[in-house]
């Protein structure tokens, strides 16, 4: 991706200290405890994780659509400057859509079964300006054509019951784009689609951040999505970000024994006919979470010391590891 002029680095979105807790009968969920990011014009952050270490509530906190018994308790999430924690809900409204879009995992939530496909598209543009019925119309149509969806005219008139999962996936990731928004959140969008379909949809998000500056904020498990995709990558575990850096050093030279296992983890990495390799363990209860170190009871290079609670230190030049023993996992 073409680095950008150095006026142009300032973040879009800068998340200090993210704090978003669920409160059961049971206990205090922490969710997301103390998250810290930013997300420049241009630039895709891949947020990584397995599932339950808090990334997609941290995309939902973002977009302030987490709901009870979920609450934002602590930090800032300032986009442009401004505090989306501290916004109305109509102003929330009004950056929903437009310069803020989100694709959800699965497109169900985002498209409604009884209306026609056109009906949909065309009220997203109009709900945000105003356009003329065949502008939006044309607008829609563009959008349908840059996800791939094939004679896109003709499929404005159809219902979401008409199409497959990865077309309605397509669908989605069209909605996002309609407003050209200045900041995207996109949890898991091409889960549903094939891996030919995926490429495109891949080539036509970077090829928008490059030319438009879009910022990304990509939540993902797929590592090898990442790794073709981000321009820098932050791994969550347990509702922290345990590590964080620029794509290629993180996922060439990992320093948190998190990282290294979800790296280890991958297939292609294991040799033919022996064992894959994985984490041991499972993740933690977010309601039990040890003392110390929450990755402590399933690392391999887990110490006294490991009971204290580590910070997030810089062992190269911006790469930031959650970490007692860095140096443990790089002579690993």
């Amino acid at each position: 991706m073409q680095a950008l002029p150095a006026a142009a680095t300032a973040p879009i979105l800068e998340v200090r200290d993210l704090r978003t807790h669920f409160f059961m009968r049971a206990g205090v969920v922490p969710a997301v405890d103390g998250v810290s990011f930013g997300v420049a014009p241009g630039e895709v952050l891949g947020l990584v994780g397995e599932s339950g270490s808090g990334k997609t509530v941290t995309g939902f906190s973002v977009m302030r659509l987490v709901e009870p018994p979920g609450r934002i308790v602590g930090g800032k999430i300032l986009f442009r400057g401004r505090d989306l924690a501290q916004l109305s809900e109509r102003a929330m409204r009004d950056l929903r859509g437009n310069r803020i879009a989100m694709v959800f995992q699965d497109p169900m939530t985002t498209l409604n079964p009884v209306l026609r496909i056109d009906t949909q598209l065309i009220e997203a543009v109009r709900a945000h300006g105003r356009t003329s019925r065949r502008a939006a119309r044309a607008r829609a149509v563009e959008a349908m054509a840059m996800v791939g969806i094939p004679q896109p005219e003709e499929r404005l008139s159809a219902y979401p019951h008409q199409f497959s999962g990865g077309m309605r996936q397509r669908i989605a990731i069209a909605i996002a784009l309609l407003h050209r928004p200045e900041l995207i959140i996109a949890d898991e969008p091409t889960t549903a689609l094939d891996v030919t379909i995926q490429a495109q949809i891949l080539a036509e998000v970077q090829r928008l951040a490059r030319e438009h500056g879009t910022a990304l904020l990509w939540i993902t498990h797929d590592l090898s999505v990442v790794a073709g995709l981000a321009d820098r990558v932050a791994v969550m575990y347990a509702g922290r970000i345990v590590e964080s850096g620029a794509v290629d050093r993180v996922l060439d030279h990992p320093r948190h024994p998190y990282t290294s296992g979800l790296i280890e983890s991958v297939p292609s990495r294991n040799r033919r006919g022996a064992r894959l390799r994985q984490i041991p363990g499972m993740t933690p209860n977010l309601l039990a979470l040890p003392r110390g170190c929450a990755f402590r009871t399933r690392c391999p290079h887990a110490a006294d010391a490991c009971a204290a609670e580590p910070r997030l230190t810089e062992t190269a030049p911006g790469q930031m590891v959650r970490c007692f023993y860095p140096e443990r996992v790089t002579a690993a």
